[in-house]
């Protein structure tokens, strides 16, 4: 609230919030899309490692070729132009810079591109929730010491899932649950790019037609992104896993209020303060009407009887008892919504969510028999999908992190269906990103083993 009113101001003082970008990709592309019509921002630098894709997709999206036709950071900061280069540290190292926007999807580089935003001083909002998943708890805990803000995306599903806790906590409710929708039935975790149309209903001329990325859906689809996703939030607002993980019960929205309670109660949560994924299919494959497949909600519990009658004489839909009730967002905009990120972080020093603790984690599962010598290929492949577990049972279990996964060799054999465990892999241990990672873990081991016992 009041976001627009402070953008304005910014732009009457001639003082615009200067922005970075790293990855000019899908995401990125929708969001300058609509940077360039808010008042207050002046995106003064692109970072990407193929400058002529971010030129085209500027062109695009409608930019005009003088916006971004700045021969430096310097000149694009004077003009109110912008300065796209390959270089990924230039938009740190520019001290007019406010903040820097991870839009690369890449776990490796995020980690490395937040430890510069905590070495130069940048606030950083990440739209790279891999590396969130991954060590999310850690670089937010870098960040704070180094006096600048760690955010998750707005316009992303996590960060939006922590708007709707937020504002349901703030309201005095308890949250039972929160999350996402997702189309799934259980045999798409096992899909590859091979099949992963007809997962979507398409055909593969179909997407090619369309430019779809199958390794990118592939990642939507095997359950990969909704774990990563729902780790994020999991860190972020104290939400925790069921002991195994996402459950994907179906359901309308009118339903979400009866599924999110207790299972003792006739709901399928296996604890209040869950996160969760409802699915957009019937386990026979119906489509599920007035479904959340694109959207987000929170449950909530009226805990008297008088909060209980206020949702009856509004109105609101609740489940069978009239004590269960949710709001929810059917759609999610992607980068169309990323400026409520940008201003929070810029204008309020407050994120649009992140990591308090680590409570949740996205494990790698072989997709099929996996034999010794293999190689991993990471996110949306043929090898592994992301699963969602407590952060201590992942621990206990020695788990690979989904985020470690691209390129990673196999000593030993893993079944179909199995977690792969640090021991399975010969893991870089001289890698920034696994050094980080091993780092979280060793400090948050004691308290979530003793909390397990």
């Amino acid at each position: 609230m009041n976001l627009h009113r402070l953008l304005l101001e910014r732009q009457a003082q001639d003082r615009p919030v200067r922005v970075g970008i790293l990855g000019c990709g899908k995401f990125a592309s929708m969001y300058l899309a609509q940077a360039i019509r808010t008042p207050g921002v002046h995106i003064a630098a692109i970072a990407d490692l193929n400058p002529a894709g971010a030129r085209e997709n500027l062109a695009r999206i409608g930019w005009p070729a003088e916006r971004y036709a700045a021969a430096d950071c310097g000149a694009a900061l004077r003009s109110g132009a912008t300065w796209i280069t390959d270089d990924v540290e230039a938009p740190f190292r520019q001290e007019a810079i406010d903040l820097v926007i991870d839009s690369t999807g890449d776990p490796p580089s995020g980690v490395h591109h937040a430890l510069l935003a905590c070495r130069y001083g940048k606030s950083i909002v990440m739209v790279n929730v891999e590396a969130d998943a991954l060590v999310g708890p850690l670089l937010a805990e870098k960040a704070r010491a180094a006096g600048i803000v760690y955010s998750l995306a707005y316009g992303d599903q996590p960060a939006m899932i922590c708007d709707l806790v937020d504002w349901a906590r703030a309201c005095g409710f308890d949250v039972t649950a929160a999350g996402r929708g997702h189309k799934w039935l259980p045999e798409y975790r096992f899909y590859t790019p091979d099949n992963v149309w007809s997962g979507y209903g398409l055909t593969p001329e179909q997407a090619e037609e369309g430019g779809l990325n199958p390794k990118m859906f592939t990642s939507f689809l095997d359950g990969t992104k909704p774990a990563i996703e729902s780790a994020a939030v999991a860190n972020a607002t104290g939400l925790t896993p069921a002991p195994d993980g996402l459950a994907y019960p179906p359901g309308s929205i009118d339903r979400i209020p009866n599924i999110c309670r207790p299972r003792p109660e006739g709901g399928a949560l296996d604890h209040k303060g869950q996160v969760e994924v409802i699915s957009s299919l019937h386990p026979d494959g119906r489509v599920v009407d007035y479904d959340i497949r694109f959207g987000v909600f929170v449950a909530f519990e009226a805990d008297t009887d008088y909060i209980a009658r206020c949702f009856t004489e509004y109105g609101v839909q609740t489940d069978d008892s009239g004590r269960y009730a949710a709001l929810y967002k059917r759609w999610h905009l992607i980068g169309l919504e990323l400026g409520i990120s940008v201003a929070s972080v810029a204008l309020r020093g407050e994120p649009t969510g992140a990591a308090t603790g680590w409570r949740a984690d996205a494990v790698a599962v072989a997709k099929r028999d996996l034999k010794a010598g293999e190689l991993l290929d990471g996110e949306g492949g043929y090898t592994v999908s992301g699963h969602l577990m407590p952060a201590a049972r992942s621990l206990a279990e020695g788990a690979l992190p989904m985020g470690l996964t691209h390129s990673v060799r196999l000593v030993n054999p893993v079944a179909k269906g199995q977690v792969v465990r640090w021991s399975d892999v010969a893991a870089d241990s001289a890698h920034p990103a696994a050094q980080l990672r091993r780092e979280m873990e060793e400090r948050y081991r004691p308290a979530l083993l003793q909390a397990a016992e």
